[in-house]
């Protein structure tokens, strides 16, 4: 099974982790829907932009007493205006999706609704992955080959404001939970609107549909081009899309 600490990481003196628990967030005292007998219902949020797989991950959880599934989303935009508008206790997030990926989006949840917590479901069970993952605010991480008692297990640990990661990673989950506000990355270095510009890009989108779908005119479109490729100094459209593939922004058949 994966590794549940109660805790928000901390180090102690001799550098390893505590746990200590996690003080309450602005928000996060909103109560759950009973389910009947007296014990709150989870209300969970689904986001993957392939339909089978939502599919089965909702078939899954609906067997699964005090859960209850309140929507669904195929991308991080939409998973963004779902989560306003129904404000679920846990969302579970795909890692790679189109034009918002999951780790862009945990990090805009964790800031603007701290009461939905997130768990992230990935195919890579590597360790930059799951430091991006940390560093995302998520709490729960997930990989896609695990047993499927590990995403409940997941679920009610972020539900109850507590860290849960795949037994997958846990040869490196120490040392993760460690270097979690020491060095990033350079993808890290981006700012958030450069990580999106950078990910419609290695999409194939032309300047004229990345202005389109953020909301902003060409000319500021292509600014921020321009200063993705001066931040990366990478110059060239093949290249940063390389990029964004090795450091797994995208996927290399998007």
């Amino acid at each position: 099974m994966g590794t549940e600490c109660a805790l928000s990481p901390n180090t102690d003196h001799d550098g390893s982790p505590e746990c200590q628990h996690d003080t309450p967030r602005a928000g996060d005292q909103r109560p759950r829907r009973s389910r009947g007998n007296g014990r709150p219902q989870i209300r969970v949020l689904l986001a993957d932009d392939h339909t089978l797989v939502r599919a089965g991950i909702r078939e899954l959880l609906q067997t699964v007493p005090g859960i209850e599934i309140v929507g669904e989303a195929a991308d991080g935009r939409e998973a963004l205006r779902l989560v306003a508008a129904e404000h679920p206790d846990v969302i579970v997030l795909d890692m790679m999706m189109p034009n918002l990926n999951g780790l862009d989006a945990a990090a805009r949840i964790a800031r603007a609704f701290p009461s939905t917590r997130v768990v992230i479901l990935s195919m890579r069970p590597d360790e930059d992955t799951l430091l991006r993952t940390l560093r995302a605010g998520a709490l729960g991480y997930v990989v896609k080959t695990d047993d499927p008692a590990e995403l409940e297990l997941a679920i009610r640990a972020a539900a109850r404001g507590q860290r849960f990661l795949s037994s997958a990673v846990g040869g490196y989950a120490v040392d993760c939970l460690k270097r979690v506000d020491r060095e990033r990355t350079s993808l890290e270095r981006l700012t958030p609107r450069q990580r999106e510009v950078l990910q419609l890009i290695a999409e194939g989108h032309t300047t004229k549909e990345i202005a389109k779908q953020l909301g902003i005119g060409a000319k500021t479109a292509e600014a921020y081009r321009g200063e993705l490729m001066s931040a990366l100094d990478i110059h060239d459209i093949a290249s940063l899309t390389r990029y964004a593939i090795r450091e797994g922004l995208v996927s290399p058949d998007t």
